[in-house]
């Protein structure tokens, strides 16, 4: 049976699992959530959950983005998954550290891509669109639901501002080389 001890491994400045046999670190990095405040009409869609953690309760269609997904196509997957909507991505609302639970929460404003059309998903009991004053506040599944909500209506439907991302020529990140612009 393998066995892992946490120790500082040399070089290095934090405690890490390290297997007793090899001297193999096992780097524990938090996990990216992704997620969008899918809006119509003023109006913006939850999903009351069907899964634990927080199962009945509402939320915004996120979940955790996949190894080979962008971040925008995590988010536009998980509001396929949860609410069957297909959505067309505005930009960047907001971004959560979460480091009790070793999060970083990536959330978008969205709109429906096509046809106005959602319904529950596997993880979902119910989607409805809500009006601000209708939001069922007290049932909210998650602190950062409430913090992207309040973030989307201090926003509205005014521009985001441009986030920083990939270079034009490597918008997936798959180049191992680094640009000469960027190494300036």
């Amino acid at each position: 049976m393998v066995r892992f001890s946490y120790q500082v491994p040399e070089g290095d400045t934090h405690e890490r699992a390290v297997c007793d046999d090899c001297g193999y670190v096992a780097y524990e990095n938090p996990k990216i959530v992704v997620g969008s405040v899918v809006v119509y009409a003023g109006q913006v869609l939850l999903c009351r959950r069907a899964i634990e953690p927080r199962r009945g309760y509402w939320t915004l269609p996120a979940g955790y983005l996949e190894l080979k997904e962008t971040v925008e196509e995590g988010a536009q997957r998980e509001a396929l998954e949860e609410a069957q909507a297909r959505i067309a991505l505005d930009g960047i609302l907001a971004m959560f550290s979460i480091s009790r639970i070793g999060q970083v929460q990536v959330i978008f404003r969205a709109r429906f891509d096509g046809a106005v059309a959602f319904a529950p998903g596997v993880e979902s009991l119910e989607t409805r669109l809500f009006d601000w004053k209708d939001i069922p506040w007290t049932e909210l599944a998650f602190p950062s639901v409430n913090w992207s909500l309040h973030a989307w209506h201090a926003v509205g439907d005014r521009p985001l501002g441009a986030p920083a991302g990939n270079p034009p020529g490597d918008r997936r990140g798959t180049s191992p080389e680094i640009p000469n612009e960027a190494a300036t």
